[in-house]
């Protein structure tokens, strides 16, 4: 098992320009990470570039072959483009937000559901200041103290992605402090994985000075904490925006769960143990002509999580500082996707960061460690 966990190694970036719904002019944030430029990461000309393809000689010959033993099938009349060229045609981003809704479907534009954290992120008029944000709705659970709220005010949980940081009882109301305070400071699509500092953080008022803190050095009451997972598999769940999503992903979801739960990576929407791959629905991503639309971030270390589990403090001394959290190092965004693909995705994607059709499934994705995206 662990054998099989080390051979991930692992392979992950966007243009910066702001959605018409977030143009408005804002406050600069000091705490923002510098935006990279395109010359500090380098376009893949091809898929076949961007993510090593699997290959026989090396990987088996499985790498050729889809699943055997799938039983799982898709509807008579699932029918998707395979005409297209999928390459290279989707539009980068800097930073991923999963918004927590325990539902699986969603309103035609997610934005539009009135109250929510999506509706304020997107049209709450506060840009973020590290470039693109990519918004998705999902149907990881929400606090039980979401129930006990009226509409407008109902905390939930965001997953923030490259960085894997996970936001507690975000409301609309403290969308502008997520973005100020846990966005703009994250690591970016763009942020290279060597030298990965920790973000800043606004200093804690403390005297008479308490009372002349500026609103951008306010303290939020907003908390964050890594994400335990070593991978999420994002699938496009969105009935409302095409029937063959919302029929691909729980047939997807089944077969995945099932080639991950023999090596131990298997885990629930509420399962946080360290390690493992969480599996969540989210809203609509684009190009629902070629479902299923798998996205697949990854961390190039699938025991990240024991780093310095070795440091034992001396007696009367301070615990060591917990290790940077580097998050994703690669997003691999993958396109028609059936049921006998699960196996080689877990197998060589999830695992190992390659590709294994991907001349005709890779649809973009990004790669911090070799500095290289798709857009």
């Amino acid at each position: 098992m662990q054998s099989i966990l080390r051979r991930g190694a692992s392979l992950f970036t966007p243009s910066p320009s702001p959605s018409p719904s977030q143009s408005k002019p804002s406050t600069p944030n000091p705490n923002a990470r510098p935006i990279l430029s395109s010359a500090d990461f380098t376009k893949a000309p091809a898929p076949e570039s961007l993510f090593d393809k699997t290959n026989p000689a090396t990987d088996g010959d499985d790498c050729e072959h889809d699943c055997a033993t799938c039983t799982i099938k898709y509807p008579a009349k699932f029918d998707v483009d395979q005409e297209d060229e999928l390459y290279g045609h989707v539009n980068g981003w800097s930073t991923h937000l999963l918004v927590a809704t325990g539902k699986t479907d969603w309103v035609r534009d997610v934005a539009d559901e009135e109250g929510s954290v999506m509706e304020a992120v997107e049209r709450g008029g506060v840009a973020p200041g590290n470039g693109k944000l990519k918004l998705s709705a999902s149907n990881m659970p929400v606090p039980d103290e979401y129930h006990a709220h009226e509409k407008g005010q109902q905390p939930t949980t965001v997953l923030l992605l490259p960085s894997f940081t996970i936001i507690d009882h975000v409301t609309p109301q403290l969308v502008p402090d997520l973005i100020r305070n846990f966005v703009d400071p994250a690591v970016t699509n763009t942020t290279p994985l060597t030298g990965v500092s920790k973000p800043a953080q606004a200093p804690v008022p403390e005297g008479p000075e308490a009372g002349l803190m500026t609103e951008e050095q306010i303290m939020t009451s907003l908390k964050s904490r890594p994400c335990p997972h070593a991978a999420v598999i994002l699938l496009c769940s969105q009935r409302t925006r095409d029937a063959r999503c919302g029929q691909s992903a729980p047939l997807l979801r089944r077969e995945f769960d099932r080639h991950l739960r023999p090596l131990g990576l298997h885990r629930d929407l509420d399962d946080e143990r360290p390690g493992g791959v969480g599996i969540y629905f989210i809203s609509h991503v684009g190009g629902h002509k070629y479902a299923g639309n798998v996205i697949v971030y990854r961390r190039r270390d699938f025991d990240w999580y024991k780093a310095g589990e070795a440091q034992v403090p001396e007696a009367g001394s301070e615990a060591p500082e917990a290790t940077t959290d580097e998050g994703a190092s690669q997003c691999i965004w993958l396109a028609r996707v059936r049921p006998e693909d699960c196996e080689n995705i877990v197998r060589y994607t999830v695992l190992q960061g390659k590709v294994v059709k991907p001349g005709t499934q890779l649809r973009g994705g990004f790669d911090r460690e070799r500095g290289l995206i798709s857009w």
